[in-house]
């Protein structure tokens, strides 16, 4: 990459994207600086995977592929049982974890890491103001803290901050699909599981799995058929008491896995969503990530938000600091690359089907091997090579 030397650029977002693209700058010569709104790294989340030779090769080009190795989770089969913990139908492991999978705090904590001194982290923050002008973005923090960058880029997810406050409401650009996800650690005491179960009734499901660099802890992945519900992503009591008003009453394991939230202080919630953005950036700011494009679950999103940040790094450092060429030399690249994961349902619909004819026809399609290997083949090719920019 070219020099970015004293080129300020201000990430909102401390997920992952952001952090990636901190490192991609980094590298660059840029000087970094990530907004976060919570008051750290976030703790909860499931599994994440990476799968096919894109993803590999800019894993390879961060920096990251052996260490995420390292940590990486080996996912197995995913079951779907019955109530009494039967079989209904497996999908192999080679359809749930891609080609790594690792947890979703241990990625971020390496990203973290690899930043190091060179980004700057403000937790407990966020952006309340943006002023594009000649000398570059002025930025007010909800802190009262002020200052000036040279670009500024929103990796604040789907409900993101920079795209509100510099491209449009959220409600234009995002499009509830009828579900809401919910995710958190419990102790490994629901019968020592170890292969991937999830049990559903029409509209829920729930789903638990072993961790297996630390048998005595297990991850919890709950989803449900619901409408909007209102509950902001910070108050984790409103989203505990959702989560226990949509599944209270129901069998398996379900009470144990409730149970475990109550020593809980961090989970991962929202709502099942899709956004769909006309243009990824306005001035000397752009969006990057699920802020842009993203599909809450089933999107290959994170592996599409690295890829993003590569090419987002690369583009400004090629055009040696200027966004009115770099920014739209990104997009293009990245639209027809991330296009590829915004079509189709809900996976809540596969996931939760909302019917009781809707998760019989499911189950009775998936007892089919035709169909699994079919269901494999599709992720696979999803995941198919993509030529990635080459930046010196």
């Amino acid at each position: 990459m070219s020099e970015l030397s004293g080129f300020r650029v201000l990430i909102s977002g401390a997920g992952i994207a952001g952090p990636a693209l901190a490192c991609f700058l980094n590298e660059a010569g840029a000087e970094t600086t990530v907004v976060e709104i919570a008051p750290g790294l976030r703790n909860s989340g499931f599994a994440v995977d990476f799968r096919g030779p894109t993803h590999m090769r800019v894993l390879e080009r961060l920096g990251v592929l052996d260490e995420l190795k390292a940590v990486q989770t080996h996912a197995g089969a995913m079951r779907t049982v019955d109530a009494a913990g039967q079989t209904i139908f497996e999908l192999p492991a080679e359809f749930a974890g891609g080609d790594v999978e690792v947890r979703r705090r241990d990625l971020t904590a390496i990203l973290h890491r690899r930043g190091g001194e060179r980004t700057s982290y403000l937790f407990g923050d966020s952006i309340a103001a943006l002023r594009d002008g000649p000398a570059g973005v002025e930025v007010e923090f909800r802190s009262g803290r002020q200052a000036t960058y040279d670009a500024v880029i929103g990796a604040d997810g789907i409900h993101s901050t920079v795209r509100r406050l510099a491209i449009g409401p959220e409600e234009a650009f995002v499009k509830h699909l009828g579900y809401h996800i919910a995710g958190w650690d419990v102790p490994n005491d629901v019968g020592a599981i170890t292969t991937a179960q999830q049990y559903n009734v029409p509209g829920r499901m729930a789903s638990v799995a072993a961790d297996d660099r630390d048998p005595a802890r297990a991850g919890a992945l709950f989803v449900w058929s619901s409408g909007a519900l209102g509950v902001g992503w910070l108050d984790v009591a409103a989203q505990k008491r959702a989560v226990r008003a949509a599944f209270t009453g129901l069998g398996w394991h379900v009470p144990s896995l409730l149970a475990g939230l109550d020593g809980v202080s961090d989970i991962y919630f929202d709502s099942i969503s899709r956004v769909s953005v006309p243009r990824w950036h306005a001035g000397r700011v752009a969006l990057l990530g699920d802020a842009a494009w993203g599909v809450t679950l089933g999107g290959m999103g994170v592996g599409t938000g690295v890829v993003g940040a590569y090419v987002l790094a690369g583009e400004l450092a090629r055009a040696g600091g200027d966004p009115a060429t770099a920014f739209p030399a990104y997009e293009k690249w990245m639209r027809s690359f991330a296009g590829r994961w915004q079509k189709g349902a809900s996976p809540g619909h596969f996931l939760a089907p909302s019917s009781r004819p809707g998760l019989w026809l499911r189950n009775t399609m998936f007892r089919r091997a035709a169909v699994r290997r079919l269901l494999v083949s599709s992720s696979t090719s999803l995941a198919s090579s993509a030529d990635l920019p080459d930046y010196p």
